[in-house]
């Protein structure tokens, strides 16, 4: 009898745990925290703040002047040599991927950089240069202030640490904010087409 009951008693803390785990991990779906906040995006999207930028050009912009168009933004540094690079070039696709939305004005595409005090708008037009970017539909800009800076990081999830060397280990993804000016969903990067798909499927709708 009392091995039955230990037995019993294991298979209903089998059962609990399972049946914790799987609220707690939405079904299995999030076992990372990553994978938990693309959960969250899609389930209840977050309003993006109204942050005002200094484009590569020197012109003044605000978030919320982009309402109204889908926006997909990324946030880099003109120095980094790794995730940047893998950036600025996946962005030169899209533009010619998605010139169609970029030129009827539905679509625009957003470099922010993390890195503003050495950012300025030269080294910023110099970035989307190295990627034959034509400025066509692409904006490169930069916070105008620190607390501006850091509610973006926190509302877009953008976790950014000094290294060593003067430079940054950040995480990387592409972000797309719907025409309300909500963040409604994360992409990996290295498959610009699956993201171009993804946006003319929600253009065309």
């Amino acid at each position: 009898m009392p091995m039955l009951r230990t037995l019993l008693a294991s298979g209903l803390l089998l059962v609990l745990g399972g049946t914790v785990l799987t609220a707690a991990t939405d079904g299995f779906q999030a076992f990372t925290s990553e994978a938990a906040r693309r959960i969250a995006v899609q389930r209840d999207p977050p309003p993006v703040p109204a942050v005002p930028l200094e484009t590569q050009s020197g012109a003044q912009l605000n978030l919320t002047d982009l309402r109204g168009r889908w926006v997909l933004v990324d946030f880099i540094y003109t120095r980094c040599l790794t995730w940047c690079l893998a950036l600025g070039g996946e962005f030169a696709q899209l533009q010619d991927q998605l010139a169609v939305p970029l030129a009827d004005g539905k679509l625009v595409l957003l470099s922010i950089s993390f890195d503003p005090a050495h950012d300025t708008p030269a080294e910023l037009a110099a970035y989307q240069q190295r990627f034959r970017g034509r400025g066509h539909g692409w904006i490169a800009a930069r916070p105008v202030d620190h607390d501006g800076l850091r509610q973006l990081l926190r509302t877009f999830g953008v976790t950014v640490v000094p290294d060593t060397m003067g430079g940054y280990v950040h995480n990387a993804a592409i972000l797309m904010i719907d025409p309300h000016g909500r963040l409604v969903r994360i992409f990996d990067t290295g498959n610009p087409p699956a993201v171009a798909r993804a946006v003319r499927g929600e253009v065309e709708r």
